[in-house]
């Protein structure tokens, strides 16, 4: 009987964060409680940095932004705002760290949850991924809904299937 498996991976379509970006952007530079206010939204490779001139305009820039990124099928999960922090010119910055990958620690607790609750099934991580691979295919959508079932700050899906 030939072996199934999946892969759990934490990623998200950079192009989808690029296009909600800019919408983001867009919007901002229409309403008129942001007329004559600074704003910056700089989309990095791991990162956005949000900037305006006070707390509550960040909170608004950052509602867009969420808005924009659920909008475009991409899990909340994978912005991760930090402290708002002083600027220059008395402006705000604040970064949003973009979750990516599985880490360490986690890819740790997830083999450890895995084995645990399924002893037959093989779990192996390869860089910032896991491979779940197992004879029965009953055992690993077992395994999806386990860890579907978990709340966890890491957005995950499920790709590779066969």
């Amino acid at each position: 009987m030939a072996e199934s498996s999946f892969d759990v991976v934490s990623d998200f379509d950079h192009q989808e964060m690029v296009n909600a970006v800019d919408q983001a952007r867009r919007e901002i530079t229409t309403r008129y409680d942001f007329k004559n206010v600074p704003v910056e939204i700089t989309l990095e490779e791991t990162s956005i940095t949000l900037l305006s001139a006070s707390d509550a305009q960040l909170r608004s820039i950052l509602d867009v932004l969420q808005s924009k990124v659920h909008r475009r099928g991409i899990d909340l999960k994978v912005l991760d705002p930090q402290k708002p922090e002083p600027a220059a010119k008395g402006n705000v910055r604040q970064t949003v760290k973009l979750r990516k990958g599985i880490g360490e620690e986690l890819a740790r607790d997830l083999t450890k949850r895995i084995r645990s609750e399924h002893p037959k099934v093989q779990v192996r991580v390869q860089g910032d991924q896991l491979r779940v691979a197992s004879p029965k295919k009953d055992e690993l959508q077992a395994v999806i809904a386990q860890l579907k079932a978990l709340e966890l700050d890491t957005p995950l899906q499920f790709t590779n299937y066969r």
